[in-house]
Protein backbone atom coordinates (compact mmCIF):
# COMPACT_ATOMS: atom_id res chain seq x y z
CA UNK A 1 0.00 0.00 0.00
CA UNK A 2 1.43 3.31 -0.86
CA UNK A 3 1.88 5.98 1.80
CA UNK A 4 -0.43 8.90 1.32
CA UNK A 5 1.39 12.61 -0.12
CA UNK A 6 -0.14 15.14 0.97
CA UNK A 7 1.14 18.39 -0.76
CA UNK A 8 2.75 20.91 1.31
CA UNK A 9 0.85 24.39 2.37
CA UNK A 10 2.65 27.65 2.03
CA UNK A 11 3.49 29.29 5.19
CA UNK A 12 0.32 31.62 6.57
CA UNK A 13 2.54 34.65 6.76
CA UNK A 14 3.60 34.11 3.07
CA UNK A 15 -0.07 33.89 2.06
CA UNK A 16 -1.11 36.66 3.50
CA UNK A 17 1.99 38.95 2.35
CA UNK A 18 1.25 38.01 -1.18
CA UNK A 19 -2.62 39.05 -0.98
CA UNK A 20 -1.45 42.31 0.82
CA UNK A 21 0.99 42.58 -2.53
CA UNK A 22 -1.37 42.10 -5.02
CA UNK A 23 -4.26 44.55 -3.73
CA UNK A 24 -1.60 47.07 -3.26
CA UNK A 25 -0.16 47.30 -6.13
CA UNK A 26 -0.85 49.41 -9.15
CA UNK A 27 -2.78 47.17 -11.98
CA UNK A 28 -0.55 47.44 -15.49
CA UNK A 29 -2.26 49.97 -17.43
CA UNK A 30 -3.23 49.22 -20.61
CA UNK A 31 -1.92 51.76 -23.24
CA UNK A 32 -3.08 50.98 -26.38
CA UNK A 33 -0.68 50.97 -29.32
CA UNK A 34 -1.53 52.51 -32.11
CA UNK A 35 -0.60 51.18 -36.52
CA UNK A 36 -1.99 51.71 -39.46
CA UNK A 37 -4.16 48.63 -39.04
CA UNK A 38 -6.18 49.91 -36.18
CA UNK A 39 -5.53 54.11 -35.74
CA UNK A 40 -8.52 55.07 -37.49
CA UNK A 41 -10.79 52.65 -35.79
CA UNK A 42 -9.67 53.30 -32.55
CA UNK A 43 -9.82 56.70 -32.59
CA UNK A 44 -12.57 57.47 -34.41
CA UNK A 45 -14.59 55.69 -31.60
CA UNK A 46 -13.07 57.26 -28.63
CA UNK A 47 -14.74 60.55 -27.39
CA UNK A 48 -10.87 61.67 -26.03
CA UNK A 49 -8.13 60.14 -26.69
CA UNK A 50 -4.58 60.90 -25.53
CA UNK A 51 -1.96 60.14 -27.72
CA UNK A 52 1.45 59.77 -27.00
CA UNK A 53 4.12 60.02 -30.64
CA UNK A 54 7.26 59.00 -29.05
CA UNK A 55 10.78 57.02 -30.09
CA UNK A 56 12.70 54.16 -27.41
CA UNK A 57 15.96 56.10 -28.29
CA UNK A 58 14.75 59.30 -27.17
CA UNK A 59 15.34 59.88 -23.15
CA UNK A 60 12.42 62.51 -22.81
CA UNK A 61 10.03 59.37 -23.71
CA UNK A 62 11.29 56.83 -21.76
CA UNK A 63 11.08 59.62 -18.89
CA UNK A 64 7.38 60.23 -19.68
CA UNK A 65 6.82 56.17 -20.40
CA UNK A 66 5.72 55.24 -16.68
CA UNK A 67 4.18 58.62 -16.05
CA UNK A 68 1.48 58.52 -18.87
CA UNK A 69 0.86 55.05 -17.64
CA UNK A 70 0.51 55.79 -14.28
CA UNK A 71 -2.12 58.96 -15.25
CA UNK A 72 -3.89 56.47 -17.69
CA UNK A 73 -4.12 54.30 -14.48
CA UNK A 74 -6.15 57.48 -12.09
CA UNK A 75 -7.94 57.86 -15.30
CA UNK A 76 -9.51 54.70 -16.08
CA UNK A 77 -10.53 54.47 -12.24
CA UNK A 78 -12.95 57.83 -13.41
CA UNK A 79 -13.79 56.75 -17.16
CA UNK A 80 -14.21 53.32 -16.94
CA UNK A 81 -16.09 52.76 -20.75
CA UNK A 82 -13.28 52.28 -22.98
CA UNK A 83 -14.47 54.95 -25.24
CA UNK A 84 -14.71 57.52 -23.01
CA UNK A 85 -10.94 58.18 -22.71
CA UNK A 86 -8.04 56.37 -24.61
CA UNK A 87 -4.81 56.61 -23.80
CA UNK A 88 -2.55 55.05 -26.58
CA UNK A 89 0.70 55.41 -27.88
CA UNK A 90 2.80 55.16 -31.33
CA UNK A 91 6.18 54.06 -31.96
CA UNK A 92 7.53 56.95 -34.60
CA UNK A 93 10.51 54.73 -35.37
CA UNK A 94 8.38 51.33 -36.05
CA UNK A 95 5.37 53.70 -37.53
CA UNK A 96 7.13 56.37 -39.81
CA UNK A 97 3.80 56.75 -42.11
CA UNK A 98 1.74 57.89 -38.83
CA UNK A 99 4.58 60.66 -37.62
CA UNK A 100 4.12 61.96 -41.10
CA UNK A 101 0.58 61.94 -41.09
CA UNK A 102 0.36 63.86 -37.79
CA UNK A 103 4.03 66.23 -38.88
CA UNK A 104 5.39 65.18 -35.84
CA UNK A 105 8.60 67.00 -34.99
CA UNK A 106 10.01 65.91 -31.45
CA UNK A 107 9.56 63.74 -29.07
CA UNK A 108 7.43 62.85 -26.72
CA UNK A 109 4.41 65.06 -28.83
CA UNK A 110 1.30 64.21 -27.08
CA UNK A 111 -2.03 65.32 -29.05
CA UNK A 112 -5.54 65.29 -27.90
CA UNK A 113 -8.20 63.52 -30.09
CA UNK A 114 -11.94 63.81 -30.13
CA UNK A 115 -13.81 61.52 -32.07
CA UNK A 116 -10.62 61.45 -34.27
CA UNK A 117 -10.10 64.67 -34.71
CA UNK A 118 -6.54 65.97 -34.12
CA UNK A 119 -7.21 69.20 -31.81
CA UNK A 120 -4.86 72.02 -32.80
CA UNK A 121 -3.59 72.46 -29.43
CA UNK A 122 -1.46 69.60 -28.02
CA UNK A 123 -0.60 69.18 -24.66
CA UNK A 124 2.11 71.35 -23.45
CA UNK A 125 1.93 70.86 -19.67
CA UNK A 126 3.59 69.31 -16.77
CA UNK A 127 4.93 65.91 -17.11
CA UNK A 128 2.97 64.71 -14.26
CA UNK A 129 0.67 62.21 -13.10
CA UNK A 130 -1.48 65.00 -11.65
CA UNK A 131 -1.40 67.70 -14.11
CA UNK A 132 -2.33 64.72 -17.33
CA UNK A 133 -5.34 63.42 -15.08
CA UNK A 134 -6.18 66.93 -14.69
CA UNK A 135 -5.96 68.06 -18.35
CA UNK A 136 -7.90 64.79 -19.12
CA UNK A 137 -10.28 66.00 -16.65
CA UNK A 138 -10.78 69.23 -18.44
CA UNK A 139 -11.15 67.75 -22.00
CA UNK A 140 -14.34 65.50 -20.56
CA UNK A 141 -15.76 69.02 -19.01
CA UNK A 142 -19.27 69.80 -20.21
CA UNK A 143 -17.76 73.11 -22.24
CA UNK A 144 -21.49 74.56 -23.13
CA UNK A 145 -23.00 76.75 -19.45
CA UNK A 146 -26.90 76.33 -19.97
CA UNK A 147 -28.37 79.80 -19.11
CA UNK A 148 -31.63 80.16 -17.18
CA UNK A 149 -32.79 83.32 -17.83
CA UNK A 150 -32.04 85.65 -21.20
CA UNK A 151 -31.25 88.12 -19.03
CA UNK A 152 -27.60 86.60 -18.43
CA UNK A 153 -27.27 86.65 -22.43
CA UNK A 154 -27.13 90.64 -21.87
CA UNK A 155 -24.32 90.55 -19.40
CA UNK A 156 -21.80 88.35 -20.98
CA UNK A 157 -18.25 89.36 -21.16
CA UNK A 158 -17.63 90.80 -24.42
CA UNK A 159 -14.24 91.41 -24.68
CA UNK A 160 -14.67 87.60 -25.18
CA UNK A 161 -15.95 86.22 -27.94
CA UNK A 162 -19.11 84.29 -27.66
CA UNK A 163 -20.66 81.91 -29.30
CA UNK A 164 -24.94 81.28 -28.25
CA UNK A 165 -26.93 78.09 -29.32
CA UNK A 166 -30.84 78.71 -29.10
CA UNK A 167 -32.59 75.15 -29.18
CA UNK A 168 -36.18 73.73 -28.65
CA UNK A 169 -34.90 70.44 -26.74
CA UNK A 170 -31.45 69.34 -25.61
CA UNK A 171 -32.08 66.24 -26.94
CA UNK A 172 -31.68 66.93 -30.65
CA UNK A 173 -29.61 66.10 -33.90
CA UNK A 174 -29.20 69.91 -33.84
CA UNK A 175 -27.46 70.32 -30.24
CA UNK A 176 -25.27 67.21 -30.99
CA UNK A 177 -23.74 69.07 -33.64
CA UNK A 178 -23.20 72.24 -31.62
CA UNK A 179 -22.01 70.18 -28.92
CA UNK A 180 -19.62 68.51 -30.95
CA UNK A 181 -17.97 71.85 -32.08
CA UNK A 182 -17.97 73.18 -28.61
CA UNK A 183 -16.09 70.08 -27.52
CA UNK A 184 -13.18 71.26 -30.26
CA UNK A 185 -13.32 75.29 -30.25
CA UNK A 186 -14.25 76.05 -26.40
CA UNK A 187 -10.54 77.14 -26.00
CA UNK A 188 -11.14 79.82 -28.60
CA UNK A 189 -14.79 81.22 -27.66
CA UNK A 190 -17.18 81.18 -24.54
CA UNK A 191 -20.41 78.59 -25.95
CA UNK A 192 -23.78 78.75 -24.10
CA UNK A 193 -27.07 77.30 -24.51
CA UNK A 194 -30.85 78.04 -23.81
CA UNK A 195 -33.68 75.53 -23.98
CA UNK A 196 -37.46 74.91 -24.47
CA UNK A 197 -39.77 78.49 -23.22
CA UNK A 198 -36.37 80.18 -22.31
CA UNK A 199 -35.40 79.97 -25.66
CA UNK A 200 -38.33 80.77 -27.68
CA UNK A 201 -37.92 84.17 -27.99
CA UNK A 202 -34.86 83.67 -30.41
CA UNK A 203 -36.41 80.85 -32.08
CA UNK A 204 -38.47 82.55 -34.38
CA UNK A 205 -37.52 80.11 -37.54
CA UNK A 206 -36.61 77.53 -35.46
CA UNK A 207 -33.34 76.49 -33.55
CA UNK A 208 -30.44 78.86 -34.35
CA UNK A 209 -27.16 79.76 -33.26
CA UNK A 210 -25.74 83.62 -33.20
CA UNK A 211 -22.48 84.96 -32.62
CA UNK A 212 -21.48 87.64 -30.08
CA UNK A 213 -18.03 89.34 -30.95
CA UNK A 214 -15.55 90.95 -28.85
CA UNK A 215 -16.86 94.78 -28.46
CA UNK A 216 -20.30 96.27 -26.67
CA UNK A 217 -21.68 97.80 -30.19
CA UNK A 218 -20.39 95.30 -32.66
CA UNK A 219 -23.37 93.69 -33.92
CA UNK A 220 -24.00 89.68 -33.57
CA UNK A 221 -23.75 86.86 -36.91
CA UNK A 222 -26.27 84.51 -37.18
CA UNK A 223 -25.36 80.97 -38.86
CA UNK A 224 -27.66 80.42 -41.79
CA UNK A 225 -26.80 77.08 -42.70
CA UNK A 226 -27.93 73.68 -41.54
CA UNK A 227 -27.39 72.62 -38.26
CA UNK A 228 -27.06 68.71 -38.57
CA UNK A 229 -24.50 69.33 -40.89
CA UNK A 230 -20.74 68.88 -39.11
CA UNK A 231 -18.46 70.59 -41.13
CA UNK A 232 -20.89 73.67 -42.13
CA UNK A 233 -21.11 74.34 -38.45
CA UNK A 234 -17.71 73.91 -37.39
CA UNK A 235 -16.51 75.94 -40.43
CA UNK A 236 -18.85 78.92 -39.44
CA UNK A 237 -17.65 79.20 -36.00
CA UNK A 238 -13.58 78.57 -36.49
CA UNK A 239 -13.79 81.16 -38.76
CA UNK A 240 -15.61 83.01 -35.82
CA UNK A 241 -13.71 81.92 -32.82
CA UNK A 242 -10.27 82.04 -34.32
CA UNK A 243 -9.34 85.31 -35.69
CA UNK A 244 -7.66 86.37 -38.59
CA UNK A 245 -5.04 88.31 -36.45
CA UNK A 246 -4.44 86.73 -33.76
CA UNK A 247 -1.95 88.06 -30.40
CA UNK A 248 0.82 86.04 -29.64
CA UNK A 249 1.78 85.73 -26.12
CA UNK A 250 4.49 84.04 -24.03
CA UNK A 251 1.94 81.41 -23.10
CA UNK A 252 0.86 80.60 -26.64
CA UNK A 253 4.80 81.37 -28.37
CA UNK A 254 5.61 77.88 -28.66
CA UNK A 255 2.22 76.66 -30.37
CA UNK A 256 2.10 79.32 -32.95
CA UNK A 257 6.28 79.11 -33.64
CA UNK A 258 5.32 75.00 -34.06
CA UNK A 259 3.11 75.97 -36.94
CA UNK A 260 6.22 76.80 -38.94
CA UNK A 261 4.51 79.65 -40.57
CA UNK A 262 6.78 83.16 -40.57
CA UNK A 263 5.06 86.23 -38.50
CA UNK A 264 3.87 89.24 -39.76
CA UNK A 265 3.58 90.80 -36.46
CA UNK A 266 2.26 94.54 -35.30
CA UNK A 267 4.10 95.72 -32.15
CA UNK A 268 1.48 97.62 -30.53
CA UNK A 269 0.69 99.19 -26.90
CA UNK A 270 -1.62 97.57 -24.99
CA UNK A 271 -4.20 100.35 -25.05
CA UNK A 272 -3.44 101.54 -28.72
CA UNK A 273 -6.34 99.45 -30.43
CA UNK A 274 -6.87 101.72 -33.15
CA UNK A 275 -3.47 100.89 -34.72
CA UNK A 276 -4.73 97.16 -33.97
CA UNK A 277 -7.90 97.88 -35.99
CA UNK A 278 -6.16 99.85 -39.11
CA UNK A 279 -3.55 96.64 -39.09
CA UNK A 280 -6.67 94.03 -38.57
CA UNK A 281 -8.44 95.98 -41.74
CA UNK A 282 -5.45 95.89 -44.25
CA UNK A 283 -4.86 92.49 -43.19
CA UNK A 284 -8.24 91.10 -43.85
CA UNK A 285 -7.91 93.83 -47.28
CA UNK A 286 -4.71 92.85 -48.59
CA UNK A 287 -3.58 89.88 -47.29
CA UNK A 288 -6.87 87.21 -47.42
CA UNK A 289 -5.18 85.22 -49.79
CA UNK A 290 -1.81 84.51 -47.46
CA UNK A 291 -3.35 82.72 -45.25
CA UNK A 292 -2.00 79.12 -44.44
CA UNK A 293 1.80 80.92 -46.04
CA UNK A 294 1.75 83.13 -42.85
CA UNK A 295 0.75 84.25 -39.52
CA UNK A 296 -0.95 87.54 -38.65
CA UNK A 297 -0.16 88.69 -35.37
CA UNK A 298 -0.24 91.14 -32.75
CA UNK A 299 1.64 92.00 -29.97
CA UNK A 300 2.71 93.77 -26.49
CA UNK A 301 5.10 96.43 -26.78
CA UNK A 302 6.09 96.17 -23.60
CA UNK A 303 6.38 92.43 -23.35
CA UNK A 304 8.44 92.20 -26.41
CA UNK A 305 10.45 94.79 -25.32
CA UNK A 306 13.12 91.83 -26.48
CA UNK A 307 12.20 91.29 -29.97
CA UNK A 308 11.98 95.28 -30.58
CA UNK A 309 15.51 95.91 -29.43
CA UNK A 310 16.91 93.28 -32.41
CA UNK A 311 14.76 95.26 -34.90
CA UNK A 312 16.77 98.83 -33.30
CA UNK A 313 13.65 100.01 -31.81
CA UNK A 314 11.58 101.03 -28.55
CA UNK A 315 8.30 100.98 -27.05
CA UNK A 316 8.41 104.44 -28.05
CA UNK A 317 8.61 103.98 -31.51
CA UNK A 318 5.56 101.28 -31.75
CA UNK A 319 3.34 100.97 -33.70
CA UNK A 320 5.57 98.99 -35.76
CA UNK A 321 5.23 96.36 -38.48
CA UNK A 322 7.57 93.41 -38.92
CA UNK A 323 8.52 89.99 -40.23
CA UNK A 324 10.16 87.43 -38.21
CA UNK A 325 10.86 84.56 -41.24
CA UNK A 326 12.63 82.33 -38.50
CA UNK A 327 15.77 82.99 -39.57
CA UNK A 328 15.79 86.82 -39.27
CA UNK A 329 13.61 89.68 -38.94
CA UNK A 330 12.72 92.65 -41.46
CA UNK A 331 11.00 95.63 -40.69
CA UNK A 332 8.30 97.48 -42.69
CA UNK A 333 9.50 101.11 -43.45
CA UNK A 334 6.71 102.74 -42.20
CA UNK A 335 3.77 102.29 -39.86
CA UNK A 336 1.63 105.21 -42.25
CA UNK A 337 1.98 103.49 -45.06
CA UNK A 338 -0.14 100.57 -44.22
CA UNK A 339 -3.18 102.14 -45.96
CA UNK A 340 -1.40 102.73 -49.37
CA UNK A 341 -2.87 100.20 -51.38
CA UNK A 342 -0.58 96.45 -51.64
CA UNK A 343 2.14 98.16 -49.88
CA UNK A 344 1.30 95.92 -46.92
CA UNK A 345 0.93 92.84 -49.77
CA UNK A 346 4.12 93.37 -51.21
CA UNK A 347 6.06 93.56 -47.81
CA UNK A 348 4.78 89.65 -47.25
CA UNK A 349 5.27 88.87 -51.28
CA UNK A 350 9.14 90.24 -51.04
CA UNK A 351 9.37 87.65 -48.09
CA UNK A 352 8.31 84.79 -50.35
CA UNK A 353 10.48 85.85 -53.22
CA UNK A 354 13.11 86.65 -51.27
CA UNK A 355 13.77 89.58 -52.11
CA UNK A 356 14.46 91.08 -48.39
CA UNK A 357 16.65 88.89 -47.78
CA UNK A 358 18.57 89.94 -50.93
CA UNK A 359 18.31 93.61 -50.24
CA UNK A 360 19.72 93.35 -46.53
CA UNK A 361 22.69 91.65 -48.04
CA UNK A 362 23.07 93.44 -50.92
CA UNK A 363 21.31 96.59 -51.06
CA UNK A 364 18.06 97.66 -53.13
CA UNK A 365 17.51 95.09 -56.17
CA UNK A 366 18.70 96.58 -59.42
CA UNK A 367 14.74 97.18 -60.81
CA UNK A 368 14.39 99.64 -57.99
CA UNK A 369 17.14 101.81 -58.62
CA UNK A 370 16.52 104.65 -60.41
CA UNK A 371 17.86 104.91 -64.33
CA UNK A 372 21.45 106.70 -64.42
CA UNK A 373 22.02 105.95 -60.47
CA UNK A 374 24.74 103.72 -59.55
CA UNK A 375 24.04 99.67 -58.10
CA UNK A 376 26.29 99.43 -54.42
CA UNK A 377 26.48 96.40 -52.79
CA UNK A 378 26.05 97.35 -49.23
CA UNK A 379 26.74 94.29 -47.30
CA UNK A 380 24.49 93.97 -44.19
CA UNK A 381 23.24 91.95 -41.62
CA UNK A 382 19.46 91.27 -41.08
CA UNK A 383 18.74 90.91 -37.54
CA UNK A 384 18.08 87.09 -36.30
CA UNK A 385 15.16 85.65 -35.75
CA UNK A 386 13.70 86.31 -31.76
CA UNK A 387 10.37 83.99 -32.11
CA UNK A 388 12.61 81.20 -32.70
CA UNK A 389 13.76 81.23 -29.32
CA UNK A 390 10.04 80.44 -28.18
CA UNK A 391 9.87 77.20 -30.14
CA UNK A 392 10.22 74.13 -27.59
CA UNK A 393 12.94 73.29 -25.32
CA UNK A 394 15.79 71.05 -26.27
CA UNK A 395 15.61 71.02 -22.63
CA UNK A 396 12.00 68.89 -23.17
CA UNK A 397 12.20 67.47 -26.35
CA UNK A 398 14.25 65.82 -28.70
CA UNK A 399 13.89 67.85 -31.72
CA UNK A 400 14.15 66.17 -35.31
CA UNK A 401 16.09 68.67 -36.91
CA UNK A 402 14.97 67.67 -40.61
CA UNK A 403 11.12 67.27 -41.21
CA UNK A 404 12.15 63.84 -43.65
CA UNK A 405 13.88 62.58 -40.47
CA UNK A 406 10.61 60.75 -39.83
Amino acid sequence: MRPAIFPLLPDPGCLLLLLVSWLFSPARSEITSLDSGNIDDILNNADVALVNFYADWCRFSQMLHPIFEEASNVIKEEYPDKNQVVFARVDCDQHSDIAQRYRISKYPTLKLFRNGMMMKREYRGQRSVTAIADYIRQQKSNPIREVQDLEEISSLDRSRRNIVGYFEQKDSENYRTFERVANILHDDCVFLSAFGAISKAERFSGDNIIYKPPGENAPDMVYLGSLTNFDLVYAWTQDKCVPLVREITFENGEELTEEGLPFLILFHMKDDLESLEKFQQEVARQLIGEKGTINFLHADCDKFRHPLLHIQKTPADCPVIAIDSFRHMYVFPDFSDLSIPGKLKQFVLDLHSGKLHREFHHGPDPTDVAPGQPIQDLASSPPESSFQKLAPSEHRYTLLREKDEL
